[in-house]
């Protein structure tokens, strides 16, 4: 089984820009796109929030429009650009979403080899996310209900400090307090997170948490301490998380491409051509495995 993960899309409404100058619908669809094309194409994909700019109406029409092109399924969450009323009337008629004057967006997927809880961490009106009491008390409800069942946790704020000060300053209240309740359930494999625009992973709560980019802009990496909140136009990227029984969950950055033309240019070579490229490329690989075979192993 394999999970994409898109995060922080930041839609806006037709014929805007994000902050007047970055085009995140398109660079939305340019991502549902690249997912769609991948082989194997991923069984499923987890939105971690920030779906749109500014949680109107007119924003969540754009984005189901644009979601509408996936061709495998999209369960969605949150951010703290999002806002829950109008997300849960948007997403009314889907089958796993709570319903319209749920408290919360938390529900559990079971129907993959893999569980999928999603978890609801805004406070309207506030870039910053909590974990309150009665959030905690269901998660521990909803992973105790299935003890044996490898399952990843996906949520807009990372329940970590990242060292990016001015995201840490909008960050999850009460993270330490979930902590405690992961560590009490082993089957949990992954905490992934959004939010922070960049890719980040930890060893957390006796898993692992993780951040992905997002599909839109990134966050400058800034590790100064230095208050400062900075886009950058790093390359945009979909987070796989591939489920192997023998190993767990490994997961990928899978780059978006500005357009396809990589795909194009390969595509438009010869079958004799393309069958030379390949070829170099296998001799290439193997000379490198013999490389590092000679290198690293103890000879006797």
């Amino acid at each position: 089984m394999s999970i994409a993960q898109i995060t922080d899309l930041h839609v806006v409404a037709r014929d805007r820009l994000c902050y007047r100058r970055v085009p995140t619908n398109a660079q939305l669809a340019q991502a549902v796109a690249h997912i769609n094309s991948l082989d194997p194409r991923p069984d499923v994909v987890i939105a971690s929030g920030d779906l749109t700019e500014h949680g109107r109406g007119e924003e969540y029409d754009v984005l189901r429009q644009i979601l509408a092109d996936l061709i495998p399924p999209v369960f969605v969450i949150p951010g703290n650009h999002d806002r829950r009323e109008v997300l849960l009337k948007a997403f009314a008629g889907e089958g796993y979403m709570p319903p319209p004057d749920a408290p919360f967006v938390n529900y559990a997927i079971d129907r993959f080899p893999l569980r999928l809880i999603g978890r609801d961490t805004t406070v309207p009106e506030h870039h910053h996310g909590m974990m309150c009491e009665q959030r905690l008390r269901w998660l521990d409800d909803t992973l105790s209900a299935r003890p044996d069942f490898p399952t990843l946790i996906f949520m807009h704020h990372p329940p970590f400090r990242t060292g990016v000060q001015w995201m840490d300053a909008a960050g999850l209240h009460g993270g330490r307090l979930m902590e405690q309740v992961v560590r009490r359930h082993r089957q949990v494999v992954r905490v992934a997170c959004g939010h922070v625009h960049r890719p980040i992973y930890v060893a957390w709560g006796g898993t692992i948490a993780s951040t992905s980019p997002s599909t839109c802009h990134q966050v400058l990496l800034n590790l100064t301490g230095r208050d400062g909140f900075e886009i950058t136009m790093e390359p945009r990227a979909v987070q796989l998380h591939v489920w192997d029984d023998s190993y767990g969950l490994i997961s990928h950055l899978s780059y978006v491409p500005a357009g396809y033309k990589e795909v194009a240019m390969l595509s438009s070579l010869t079958d004799g051509a393309r069958a030379q490229l390949f070829a170099q490329n296998r001799r290439d690989y193997e000379k490198l495995c013999k490389t590092e075979y000679d290198t690293y192993l103890p000879r006797r």
